[in-house]
Parts: structure tokens; sequence; C-alpha cells
């Protein structure tokens, strides 16, 4: 592939799309080092093959549209009622489920956010207004904040793309103020899984308004196989099922998310892990001059680039090369040129990652 090739690529929408740049630079994805996608380095638990080969014989069937087995399964292992549940085709599909079943007459999005929440509210034609994130907060909210006049609210926890997290007493004050309102709040928990503590799924019967999504792509790293789920009073989950297309999730997605249930361990291993590479990365980082890693709780760092002439699009083409993929963050709302987003990955990844760092910023 040549120079040319790459200067004029333009990063895709998210990261993840390994297939992408293995085709352009003519290599196997399993060649490709990605650091764009924020999955658990240990990948899926060791039974899902097991698991998913017991389920085939019931593909001949169609699935169980309510997703009954799995939501009984959800709610012990989160300690709430079944009818608090809603099972949905990943936690992307229930973001517009979502919009689409509430109408907002006006939204609020804690930013830089997600890139769907935006998406979901134009596709209904819903104004939407941008509460931009403090970096000295770790773009995330500091406070209380104005719903300025908006019905629906949407933010993060761990923050998206930063990491930071607010713990559960301070995200429960900074909402409390839209909830009693009546602005409803719809909480994206997808990596939550990292430092559960900090969820606020037991607070959901004195939050009546509050919306909590939750996904199993980052945690059990499954992104091919779609599967979330929507934490909210009841009467919230039915209005948005109500919505929700027929046998939106498949039978093979549903036994997926059961065995992955069942494996505790795997979790426990999963945050150990994560915490550990977590901090070797970070100090890796900040060894170099002219990086700046935001502090944060998931399995993803937000660096910011200070070193003069050097842009997130140039860190990127050039580790591209090196077979590195990773994220230019500087298409989220709130963010610019300077920064990317890096997974943590295992350790002889992470060290890989390192030195070509080294090598590209010159302090090999």
């Amino acid at each position: 592939m040549t120079e040319d090739n790459l200067l004029s690529h333009t990063p895709p929408a998210h990261g993840g799309d390994v297939y992408q740049e293995a085709r352009r630079l003519g290599v196997a994805v399993e060649d490709l080092l990605d650091f764009s996608a924020n999955l658990n380095p240990l990948g899926y638990p060791p039974g899902l093959p097991e698991a998913l080969a017991q389920a085939l014989p019931r593909v001949v069937h169609y699935p169980d549209r309510r997703c009954r087995e799995l939501t009984r399964a959800l709610a012990a292992f989160h300690g709430l009622p079944p009818p608090e549940i809603l099972v949905g085709n990943g936690s992307t599909e229930l973001i517009f489920l979502i919009v689409r079943a509430l109408r907002p007459k006006k939204a609020l999005i804690v930013a830089p956010a997600f890139s769907e929440y935006e998406q979901a509210l134009a596709r209904t034609q819903t104004p939407a207004a941008f509460h931009l994130a403090d970096e000295a907060a770790g773009f995330t909210l500091s406070g209380p904040v104005e719903a300025q006049g908006a019905d629906l609210v949407f933010l993060a926890n761990p923050a998206s793309p930063s990491g930071a997290l607010l713990a559960a007493d301070l995200l429960s004050a900074a909402v409390s103020p839209w909830l009693a309102q009546g602005v409803r709040v719809v909480l994206d928990e997808a990596f939550i899984d990292f430092a559960e503590e900090a969820s606020l799924k037991t607070r959901l019967s004195g939050m009546p308004g509050l919306l909590i999504l939750r996904s199993f792509t980052k945690i059990y790293a499954i992104p091919g196989i779609r599967l979330g789920y929507l934490l909210a009073a009841p009467e919230l989950t039915a209005r948005v099922a109500a919505h929700q297309e027929p046998w939106s999730v498949g039978t093979l997605a549903q036994a997926a998310g059961l065995a992955c249930l069942a494996d505790r361990n795997y979790l426990e291993r999963s945050r150990a892990l994560v915490a550990l590479e977590r901090d070797y990365l970070v100090q890796g980082l900040q060894a170099f001059s002219g990086l700046t890693v935001v502090p944060s709780a998931a399995n993803y760092l937000l660096v910011k680039l200070t070193r003069p002439g050097w842009t997130a699009a140039h860190l990127r083409r050039v580790l591209l090369q090196q077979g590195i993929v990773i994220r230019n963050a500087g298409n989220f709302r709130g963010l610019d040129e300077r920064f990317v987003r890096l997974a943590v990955r295992r350790r002889e990844e992470n060290k890989a990652l390192l030195t070509a760092l080294a090598h590209v910023l010159g302090e090999g």
C-alpha cells in the first residue's frame, strides 16, 4: 500500500473495522493488532463454543421472542425483577428503540459521546443540544447540568471515549435534578462491568425516569453476537418493547448470554487483568514526552497528543504501517485532532504498542 493511499484514508466512524484495514493493507485480519475496539483482552468465555453448539439444533425453530430464560438469568444476576429487564439485539438497537418509543421533543447529550445517540435522534428528527464535558473532569459530568429544555438526556458512565468514572453517589446527585423535573435519563453503562460498584441499577426503584443500557459486547468480547439489555421501570421496558421488531434476538445470541452469565470466574479474571494491564499501559504511555493520558476505569485509554505537529490522523497512519490499529478520536464531538483512544490488551500486545510508539516518536 502506498503512502498516498494511507494519507487519503478516512478513519471509520467507529473502532474495530479491522476487515477494512486488512483489505487496504493487503494483509490478513490476524496480522493486525487492533487497539481501536474496546473488547475484553481475554476473549470470549471458554464455555461459549460448547453452549452455541448445544443450542444449534434449536435454530430450526423461531427464537423465544421475549427471551424469557435469559431475562430470568439477568434478573438473578443483577438482583432485579424480570419486568425491569428488556433484552435487545445489542444496546445500539435499544438506543434507537428508546427514542422511537419515547418520542422526546428535545434531547440533551453529554459529550464527548457514542455517536449513535445523535443518529437515533436524527432518525426521528428530534433536536439535540450538547453539554460538552470539561477536559479537567475527564470529559464526564462534574456536577448537575441544566437540561436546556430537553425531556431526554443521554450520558455514559464510564464516559466514552475517556473512561472516566463517576461514583454512584456523585452520578445520582448529578442526574436527580433532571429526574425531579420529569426528564428521562438514558444512562449508558456499556463498560460498567469493569467497575460494577458504580452502577445505578440498585437505585432504579427510586428513579422511575432512569433507563440503563447494558451490553454483553465489551466485557464478554462478543461484538459479532449482538446482545444487550435495558434496565428500567416496568412501564418503560414495556413501552420500549412495544416498538421492538419480532424475533430481534436470535436463539444463538440468547444461548450465548446464558453461557456468559454463568461464568462468574471469567468476570473476576477479566476485571483483574484489565486493571493490571491498564496500569501497565498508562505507565508506559506516560513515559513518553508529548502524551497525556486521561484517567480511566474502563478497558480503554484516551490519550492527548501535546507534541507540536503531531495529530491523531498522523499517529494512526504511521502505526497502521506497522500493523497496529488505533482509534482516531478527533471525530468525537468536543474533542479534536490531538486525541486518540487505545484499547487495553494483553501484556505482549501492550508491549508491542509501546515499542511501536517508541519507534515512531523517536524515543526508542
